[in-house]
């Protein structure tokens, strides 16, 4: 087994890396990919060549399109077949999310960005280079996920404060045939969240829909995790999961109350091809109403640069159309992730939960993701903890990380005794090794106290 070393000023300590939130490399399928290239590549159809070499259509390579609208419906297996005018290409999650900013929101006219908390932190840059800083709102979450009373409450004064100031139209922006505008942006992660590996409820999302149509929020949720999942027994022979969890926010919208209010709706679908095939393929799909995913398309840089990821989407298409990625996420992927959870789960609770560490996400028939959401106990803080968990050669991250930036004032959303643990880049080894070390440290802490 293979160790990362890290400068030190004394002696360099072997590491285990159990903040890093990326897939292992020996979960990665360049054999495939490189199978599916060669097949594309090595067609005798001028036609098709030229069309995935040139600049594409707006709304992304058309094949691929229908493919993720085709493996979409089977897997969430919504009333109705999804159409491929719901789907728009993108060139990954976090490329979409500067880009639904750009197309629909006014960084006058568009309140706030919400973002449940602890949230993904790296999308708060994202936010704020839209012009958002200051303007990011923490949403507490509980075992069902969002905490739609203290969310409403925030909808609804910052409406009020904004109509006294005669902020009632876009400021920015003009109108335009492709672009809604929207007042508020309501960013999660539904399924497996990170980084607290909760998942909303069915209720949640209804209620969260309705919230959104009530003040005319857009939902953006990332459902990067929703097909790495397994049963969380560790005693339950294993099964592949080949059906959603849940449905996602954007099926709510789609039939909830009759459909969406308004062509371009009130949720939009964040997918990404980066945990079920790799990271480097930065390729991903946007669903929404058809008129949403269009505008979507019509971003200026999309138009100007060409549809996102052209290339490697025909590669991407060749592995949905042969049944190899399906094949690759629930014969492979879901065996590896499901023993890998159950590789920290198992030391987490034999090493740190007698310690007085409680697990959040732990009480549910299915697990998936990719993280694992810790707090410590009372009188121990996790920045603390992590340092002294360095020292001994154990890298982990800590709460106070996942912070809506800009608006950390309520102990509800400042996470100082949470910690991430991520199972999906260190070898399996290693996982219980990193729990072990990580009690020694609590332990010798706690004996402190």
């Amino acid at each position: 087994m293979t160790r990362r070393m890290v400068p030190s000023p004394a002696t360099p300590q072997p590491t285990i890396d159990l903040l890093k939130g990326w897939p292992a490399t020996s979960l990665l399928p360049p054999t495939l990919l490189q199978d599916a290239a060669v097949h594309t590549l090595s067609q005798k159809d001028d036609s098709v060549i030229t069309e995935i070499l040139e600049y594409g259509n707006d709304e992304g390579y058309r094949p691929l399109r229908e493919a993720i609208a085709s493996w979409l419906t089977q897997f969430y297996q919504p009333k109705d077949s999804i159409s491929h005018e719901r789907v728009c290409i993108t060139g990954g999650a976090s490329q979409n999310l500067a880009n639904v900013l750009a197309s629909f929101t006014d960084p006058v006219y568009t309140l706030h960005v919400w973002q449940v908390a602890p949230t993904y932190y790296l999308a708060c840059r994202i936010f704020t280079d839209a012009g958002f800083d200051g303007r990011l709102k923490a949403v507490p979450e509980d075992d069902e996920g969002i905490d739609l009373e203290f969310l409403e409450h925030g909808l609804r004064t910052s409406e009020q404060r904004a109509v006294a100031e005669g902020n009632v139209a876009p400021k920015i922006k003009q109108p335009k045939p492709w672009r809604k505008i929207y007042r508020h942006i309501i960013y999660c992660v539904p399924t497996f969240s990170n980084p607290s590996g909760r998942v909303m409820s069915l209720a949640r999302r209804q209620a969260l829909v309705r919230l959104a149509r009530k003040y005319d929020a857009l939902i953006v949720s990332d459902d990067v995790y929703d097909m790495l999942l397994w049963n969380s027994s560790p005693d339950a022979p294993f099964q592949v999961m080949d059906k959603a969890y849940l449905p996602r926010v954007v099926d709510v919208d789609k039939y909830l109350d009759g459909g969406p209010i308004d062509e371009f709706g009130h949720a939009l679908s964040n997918g990404s091809f980066s945990k079920i095939i790799a990271p480097g393929v930065r390729t991903g799909w946007a669903e929404g109403t058809p008129r949403l995913a269009y505008g979507l398309s019509q971003n200026g840089s999309s138009r100007s640069g060409g549809a996102p990821s052209q290339l490697v989407a025909s590669f991407v298409h060749n592995m949905l159309t042969t049944g190899v990625l399906q094949n690759h996420i629930f014969q492979f992927l879901q065996v590896e992730y499901s023993q890998r959870y159950h590789r920290m789960i198992s030391a987490v609770e034999q090493h740190l939960l007698p310690l007085g560490l409680t697990m959040p996400q732990a009480n549910r028939d299915v697990a998936g993701g990719y993280f694992v959401w810790l707090r410590l106990p009372g009188g121990l803080v996790a920045d603390v903890i992590s340092k002294r968990a360095l020292a001994e050669g154990l890298i982990i991250i800590t709460g106070p990380s996942f912070r809506v930036e800009g608006d950390e004032a309520t102990p509800e959303t400042r996470f100082d005794r949470d910690i991430r643990l991520c199972f999906a880049w260190e070898s399996k080894d290693l996982l219980e090794e990193g729990v072990v070390i990580l009690a020694r440290v609590i332990r010798s802490s706690l004996q402190g106290i």
